[in-house]
């Protein structure tokens, strides 16, 4: 008598990687609304790990499998554990994960297909760029279970106006895709039916621009934003300088006085 094999779990994270260096990072527990697990979180760190490691990347495309994009932290298991130093563990986890986001070389685009809220909603607010569907909402909602969405606020304040962040943490009020646009969470809102496209229309512009100048460009982008006016420029000029003397701006300005396209683009 055969004994009837026991079915294997999906991984909860899909990892692919295509001949272009483009990583599609795919959350994949649509049962458990992707939630930020301590598994997910590590997961995620490891998959960010990998790009960081890999010389031919050149875009992440953060997305997700189900009806939500992200419904942040799960709960249950924080409520398994009411320690501070589990707390502590968690969110620095977390933590981590998100400045990954930020100091990866690479653009990293978010493609919503759902609600993202809480620490998901902070997900997309990590991501440098983020394209949605219409149907999408997003919220800050911890407030609703007594918990002020600290950790979230964090990108979200920098993503849009202080007043507009600080009424979703305060309120835990959703706002649509439109809104999220409008408010700069988001930058191209599209029908469900799009979404792949709109998403592949960035990725190919991204793929179009030399790697050197684009992670250059990233890392001045972040560090100048936490620093004083003159720091910024200072920091900006010597970036410039320095991307000038790459071969891709030397090759690109000469081919642009002559004229013809530049060699990276062949």
């Amino acid at each position: 008598m055969n004994t009837p094999a026991t079915p294997t779990q999906d991984p909860i994270l899909l990892h692919q990687r295509d001949d272009r260096g483009v990583h599609t990072i795919t959350l994949n527990s649509p049962r458990s609304f992707n939630a930020l697990s301590l598994a997910m979180l590590d997961a995620l760190q490891s998959a960010l790990d990998q790009v960081g490691a890999d010389p031919g990347a050149r875009v992440v495309v953060l997305a997700a499998n189900g009806k939500a994009f992200c419904a942040g932290h799960d709960l249950k298991e924080m409520r398994a554990t009411p320690e501070a130093d589990f707390y502590r563990d968690l969110f620095g986890r977390c933590s981590k994960m998100m400045l990954s986001i930020q100091r990866s070389p690479v653009p990293v685009i978010a493609r919503v297909q759902g609600l993202a809220t809480a620490a998901g909603c902070q997900l997309v607010a990590q991501c440098d760029l983020a394209v949605s569907v219409d149907a999408a909402r997003f919220g800050v909602n911890g407030i609703d279970v007594g918990l002020f969405c600290a950790t979230p606020s964090v990108p979200l304040s920098r993503n849009m106006g202080p007043k507009q962040a600080m009424e979703m943490l305060l309120t835990g009020e959703f706002i649509t895709a439109d809104e999220a646009r409008v408010r700069g969470l988001v930058n191209r809102v599209v029908a469900a039916d799009g979404l792949d496209d709109e998403v592949a229309s960035l990725v190919s512009a991204i793929l179009a621009k030399p790697r050197e100048a684009i992670a250059m460009g990233k890392e001045l982008f972040y560090r100048q934003r936490e620093t004083g006016l003159e720091s910024a420029y200072q920091l900006a000029g010597q970036t410039m300088a320095c991307n000038m003397m790459h071969p891709v701006a030397q090759e690109g300005v000469q081919a642009f006085i002559e004229k013809r396209t530049p060699a990276w683009r062949n």
